[in-house]
């Protein structure tokens, strides 16, 4: 019997109710058909997180929280190392979720992470045969798809020196416009302008086929539709931005999961560049493994417990300096990530963390009190603290089980399912703003 089936048999047992035709959505009680929900999956290396949502208008209510522990083997450097087992693990997230949402919601969001996924704000200048035209929405198409076969090109060339000249196959994932200047105006409709030069900055982010594979394959095995797949840094920074597009929120968003790190710095509003790195909080935990000579259970039932002094004070010592080890080597990760990020003149000082291994505490204090950051481009020393899910634009809770700063992910893929959605549906009384975001949904 395939997971799908697992867990529609489980939701009749309890909801007598629901009845599911192939390929047809879910109803309830007297026909009613269950439309407008979204599930989110968040496929950590630690943890699968899913949620159910409620499309609200402008807003998503999560109405059906699920959780569901990965085995080592499950997932390498943040990517899918084991299909079946993976699956296996959504379907007992998704089915925690759906029990408690009432409904089987068959549109999904997955997040895709890992050094190998590629995420760049790329500036192009061009310039108009014309400058007395005005801009239509159709030349800022053929901008716009220019942008993006270049940030691929660049995007290919990156991996292909990273992995010693091997040629990778990349599709783009989410992409968003930053800035448009025109003759070195900044507006942001460019629709009716006139001028001859032409500035595009936009944020690409690109993955490897063979990932993305893997994603779409966990989808279809669980019998859901894949709406999109969106690099979670992308998600995150999308769950603290919003749509107003007046906002001034400028931060350095730290994703700290089990496998990797994934940063996404945002300036005003607009993502100006990611970058992962495959140092999580599993490393902290295999140093202890390694140092302590103990199996990883143990290892990490240490590492948790020491923020919650629950270790032995002899054995406090002993863990803190292997931590403290590990946490150079972390370090030095991030700062090397931002250091990359070289076309900014300056690095917003809000640092906000979210994911299971910003959880220890040693690591928060290692960012708020070491210097660290003096070699980078900060205006004055950083201030960090945790994105707390009351704090997430258009997503709220009505379960009260996304609870914490582990579930921001999660809730940004839910912002990115609402964006896609809403950008599908423009029709012919749309704004222009919705037609560009049409043209760059992906």
């Amino acid at each position: 019997m395939t997971p799908m089936l697992n867990r529609v048999k489980d939701l009749k047992s309890k909801l007598p109710n629901v009845t599911r035709k192939r390929g047809k959505p879910l109803h309830f009680g007297r026909g009613k058909p269950v439309e407008n929900y979204l599930v989110a999956l968040d496929i950590g290396t630690e943890f699968i997180k899913a949620l159910v949502g409620r499309v609200v208008g402008n807003e998503v209510e999560i109405i059906g929280v699920g959780r569901a522990h990965q085995e080592l083997a499950d997932m390498q450097a943040g990517a899918i190392a084991d299909i079946a087992a993976v699956t296996a693990n959504c379907d007992q997230a998704l089915a925690a979720a759906e029990q408690q949402a009432g409904v089987s919601a068959r549109t999904v969001i997955i997040g895709i992470a890992g050094e190998l996924v590629k995420g760049t704000t790329s500036t192009v200048r061009f310039t108009r045969n014309n400058p007395s035209k005005e801009l239509n929405i159709e030349e800022m198409e053929r901008i716009i798809e220019l942008v993006q076969e270049r940030a691929e090109q660049k995007a290919r060339q990156q991996l292909a020196w990273e992995l010693g000249g091997q040629d990778v196959q990349v599709r783009l994932v989410n992409s968003a416009l930053v800035r448009i200047d025109i003759d070195g105006y900044k507006v942001t409709n460019p629709v009716g302008f006139q001028g001859k030069d032409v500035v595009v900055e936009m944020y690409t982010a690109f993955a490897p086929m063979i990932h993305i594979g893997a994603l779409e394959r966990t989808a279809t095995e669980l019998d859901l539709e894949l709406l999109a797949v969106a690099a979670e840094p992308f998600a995150v920074a999308r769950s603290v931005v919003g749509d107003d597009p007046n906002t001034n929120v400028s931060a350095v968003l730290m994703d700290v999961g089990g496998g990797t790190t994934d940063i996404a710095v945002v300036n005003e509003g607009g993502v100006e560049g990611t970058k992962m790195f495959g140092i999580g909080g599993r490393a902290f935990t295999h140093a202890i493994e390694r140092e302590l000579d103990i199996d990883f259970i143990k290892a990490e039932a240490l590492k948790i417990g020491l923020g919650g002094n629950l270790v032995a004070a002899k054995q406090q010592p002993a863990i803190e300096k292997v931590l403290g080890r590990t946490l150079n080597v972390w370090t030095s990760g991030v700062e090397l990530a931002l250091a990359e990020l070289n076309k900014l003149d300056h690095l917003p000082h809000r640092i906000l963390l979210c994911g299971g291994g910003s959880s220890l505490e040693m690591l928060v204090h290692r960012l708020e009190d070491s210097d660290w950051h003096k070699n980078l481009p900060f205006t004055k020393k950083p201030i960090v603290q945790h994105i707390q899910p009351d704090e997430v634009i258009g997503i709220t809770d009505a379960t009260g089980d996304a609870s914490d700063h582990t579930y921001i992910t999660a809730m940004g893929l839910l912002r990115v399912g609402m964006d896609t959605l809403n950008s599908g549906a423009a029709d012919e009384r749309a704004s222009v703003k919705d037609k560009i975001n049409k043209v760059l949904r992906v």
